[in-house]
């Protein structure tokens, strides 16, 4: 089979760079650079590195004093960023020798879903995930990251193919939410989620799960059980996007603020209700400053969780997975 070639989309660099509303002080630095350059070209005279020099250190300064003061609802705005790596991408910067495999042998390949054999340092994984798409025409081809049951069937053909090969299963978790379409309840969206829970479970290789960007609902569950789960820094996961929150209990999505701060979605929350194992550190501002940094940081975290879980017996491993979910949550018994 041939090696599949992930196409590349190198980071967007300004002008061409999207800037969210709470970036805008970045922006205007890079346009403070711009102009310098500019006057630099009409005086060649005058020796302008210094002041460059000293604004690419205030966006370094800026992109670290944003970071450290994000609310939730920032945080929901950062991991849907457009220019934020998606799964590929990751597979791209961490992985080489990456083979593609397409289908559920059953309905069609769902675009949603991307996964395949890869080489991560010589060790032979298999990775999966949702893709979003990086422009209008592939997100619309990708379907904005929600599978269809098809999508769900596929991953889970994949993880068993894993199983019999003996291979690591690494899940990227980017959706915000399974595909809630007629067709896709007709063809049995919740049995195929169930179902990978459920086989997810007893699953005998090693799984890492990583929420890379928005983790939402059974979607993210699909493909999100395993030995140990990681969450990038500036990721959300819960049961239900902050619009859809507000829309449900204040009829508007004018709460969605509100909402993303009382469903306590944030890496640090999740960390804080032991929902996740470990929260995996962003470049300067978020990984879509770095891709290659951003990968490189997730590929030593994963490295570190595959290193504490593939030396270990597999009942003893399904064991201990199953026992980590069942002790997830709280609560108090009444003694009337």
């Amino acid at each position: 089979m041939p090696i599949f070639t992930v196409k590349s989309y190198n980071m967007p660099q300004y002008p061409n760079r999207q800037f969210l509303d709470f970036e805008t002080p970045i922006k205007e630095l890079y346009e403070q650079i711009d102009a310098t350059k500019k006057l630099a070209e009409k005086n060649p005279k005058i020796d302008y590195t210094n002041t460059l020099q000293q604004l690419e250190e205030s966006i370094l300064e800026k992109r670290k004093e944003i970071t450290s003061n994000l609310t939730p609802w920032q945080r929901v705005q950062l991991s849907r960023h457009p220019d934020r790596p998606y799964t590929l991408k990751y597979i791209e910067k961490m992985c080489t020798n990456f083979v593609e495999l397409h289908g559920d042998r059953n309905v069609k390949d769902d675009k949603a879903m991307v996964g395949g054999f890869a080489q991560l340092d010589g060790e032979t994984v298999m990775i999966m995930g949702q893709q979003k798409g990086v422009n209008t025409k592939m997100r619309q081809m990708r379907n904005f990251g929600m599978a269809n049951p098809e999508g769900y069937r596929k991953a889970l053909r994949l993880m068993k193919l894993a199983e019999k090969f003996n291979k690591p299963v690494i899940a990227l978790i980017d959706t915000p939410g399974a595909f809630p379409g007629l067709e896709a309840e007709e063809r049995g969206q919740g049995e195929a989620i169930a179902r990978n829970i459920y086989e997810m479970m007893r699953l005998k290789v090693p799984i890492v799960i990583v929420i890379i960007g928005e983790g939402a609902s059974g979607g993210a569950l699909g493909i999100g059980v395993g030995d140990k789960t990681l969450m990038m820094e500036n990721t959300w996961y819960t049961v239900i996007s902050p619009e859809s929150c507000s829309s449900i209990l204040w009829r508007s999505w004018d709460k969605k603020e509100v909402a993303a701060e009382q469903l306590k979605l944030t890496a640090n929350d999740m960390k804080g209700f032991g929902l996740v194992d470990e929260i995996v550190p962003e470049p300067l501002g978020g990984a879509h400053w770095d891709y290659q940094e951003a990968a490189n940081i997730l590929k030593g975290c994963i490295q570190k969780a595959l290193a504490e879980f593939k030396t270990k017996e597999p009942a003893d491993r399904v064991n201990e997975r199953i026992n980590k979910y069942c002790k997830m949550g709280f609560w108090e018994e009444s003694t009337i």
